[in-house]
C-alpha cells in the first residue's frame, strides 16, 4: 500500500547502497564537489576515486541506523563549521514517550529537518521520517538517497485531480500508520516550498490532507491527540541562500514568473548546508490540542506558535528598521550590507524584506492578541 512512497527498510539497505555506489551521475556530483580540478581534467579518474571511496566508507553500513549515525557525524561538522552556535528549547516540556508529528517553518531544503534531528538526537529521542516532495526527486538515484535516509515521498506532480486526491489519501494514511503502527516520529514542512520571503504561513490544505484519514465519527480533537502535532520554529540568523532568493523574488515581482535552472535545487541544498548561517535556534512548541472548527483554524494555531516562538536576531531587527525608516537614518549592519553588494536596488529590497518579515509577523500577532 505504501511501497512507492515509504522510506527503505534495513533489508533493502545493501542493495540500494550498491546501486548508489555504481551511479555515475552521483560519482560525478561528488567528484565535482570534493576534487574539482581532478574532475575537470581527468573526469573518469575522479569518478573512479569517488566510487572507491564510497565503497570503503560504506563497507560497514548495513542498517538505516548505521546511515543515521554517519549523517549525524557529518551534520555535527556542518554545525561546527558553518554556524556561530546551535541552540534549542522546548523538548523538556513535551511528552515524547509517544510519537510526534513535527510541523515546522521551512527555510532550507535539507537543513531544516536535519537540525530537528540533530536536536532530537542530543536528547536521546528517535529521529524523524521526513516528507520530501517528488519535485526534488526527478532522478531515481536522488530518490534512493533520500529514502535510504528515512524520507518518504510527497507526490505533487499527479496529472489529474482524482490522482492528486488518491495521492493525498495515501499520504494521510501513511503518516497515521507511521505514527501509530511504526511508532515513528514524522517531520513535514508547514507548506510546499521554502518561505523565501520570510513569511511563515501554514497551508490549511496540508492540515486537510492530514485529516483525510480520520473516520467521520472521530472528533477532530481526538484525531489531533493521535497525530500529536508539535509546531517547530526554526530561526537562522543568516540565510546562505538569501541573495539567490532575493533575485528570484525580484524577478517574480517584476515579470510575474521565475524559471528555475535545472541544477538549482542541488545548488541550494549544497549552499544551504555549507554556507555561513550565524546563530541557529529551534523552538519546539506545545502540542496542538482542542476542538478546532476546521483545517484553517488548526493552521492558524500552528502559525501562532511558530511566530511567537521564532527567535529574532539583529539581522531581522535591523532589516525591519531599514524598511521602516523613511528618513534613512538607521545604519545597515555589516552582516546585511556585505550580502547586498552585488544586488540591484529591487533585489536589496527583497533581501531586507525576507529578514524583516518575521519581525512584522511578531508585531501583528502581538497586536491581534491585545485586541482579542
Amino acid at each position: 500500500m505504501f511501497d512507492d512512497i515509504r522510506p527503505y527498510r534495513d533489508d533493502e539497505v545493501n542493495h540500494v547502497l550498491n546501486k548508489l555506489i555504481n551511479e555515475v551521475e552521483l560519482q560525478s556530483s561528488l567528484a565535482q564537489f570534493s576534487m574539482p580540478l581532478i574532475k575537470k581534467y581527468f573526469s573518469p579518474i575522479a569518478n573512479s576515486l569517488v566510487k572507491w571511496s564510497l565503497k570503503y566508507r560504506l563497507r560497514n553500513i548495513h542498517k538505516i541506523d548505521d546511515i543515521q549515525n554517519e549523517v549525524a557525524k557529518y551534520l555535527h561538522k556542518i554545525v561546527k563549521k558553518s554556524t556561530d552556535g546551535f541552540t534549542h528549547d522546548g523538548l523538556d516540556k513535551l511528552d515524547l514517550t509517544k510519537p510526534s508529528l513535527f510541523i515546522s517553518n521551512h527555510r532550507d531544503i535539507v537543513l531544516d529537518v536535519a537540525l530537528v534531528n540533530y536536536a532530537l538526537r542530543q536528547n536521546g529521542i528517535d529521529t524523524v521520517e521526513a516528507a520530501v516532495g517528488d519535485n526534488l526527486l526527478r532522478k531515481s538515484w536522488v530518490a534512493d538517497l533520500m529514502r535510504i535516509n528515512k524520507s518518504f515521498i510527497v507526490k505533487r506532480n499527479e496529472k489529474t485531480k482524482r490522482a492528486m486526491l488518491n495521492a493525498s489519501k495515501q499520504l494521510s494514511a501513511y503518516i497515521h500508520h507511521s505514527l501509530t503502527e511504526k511508532q515513528q516520529n514524522i517531520w513535514i514542512a508547514q507548506k510546499e516550498g521554502r518561505a523565501k520571503d520570510g513569511v511563515d504561513k501554514t497551508n490549511s490544505a496540508l492540515i486537510s490532507m492530514l485529516l483525510l484519514n480520520k473516520e467521520k465519527t472521530t472528533l477532530i480533537s481526538e484525531y489531533l491527540t493521535t497525530l500529536n502535532i508539535i509546531p517547530v520554529a526554526i530561526s537562522y540568523e543568516l540565510d546562505p541562500c538569501d541573495s539567490d532568493k532575493a533575485k528570484e523574488l525580484a524577478e517574480t515581482d517584476a515579470t510575474g514568473s521565475y524559471q528555475k535552472q535545472e541544477d538549482e535545487d542541488m545548488k541550494s541544498i549544497t549552499q544551504g548546508m555549507l554556507g555561513y548561517k550565524g546563530k541557529v535556534h529551534i523552538s519546539f512548541c506545545q502540542p496542538i490540542k482542542g476542538d478546532y472548527a476546521d483545517s484553517k483554524a488548526i493552521a492558524n494555531a500552528i502559525d501562532e506558535q511558530i511566530i511567537s516562538n521564532y527567535k529574532l536576531y539583529n539581522s531581522n531587527i535591523n532589516a525591519y528598521e531599514q524598511l521602516s525608516d523613511r528618513d534613512n537614518e538607521s545604519t545597515l549592519i555589516e552582516q546585511l550590507s556585505s550580502r547586498m553588494q552585488h544586488l540591484t536596488k529591487e533585489q536589496r529590497h527583497w533581501l531586507l524584506t525576507m529578514y524583516a518579515n518575521p519581525v512584522s509577523a511578531k508585531k501583528a500577532l502581538e497586536e491581534y492578541v491585545q485586541i482579542s
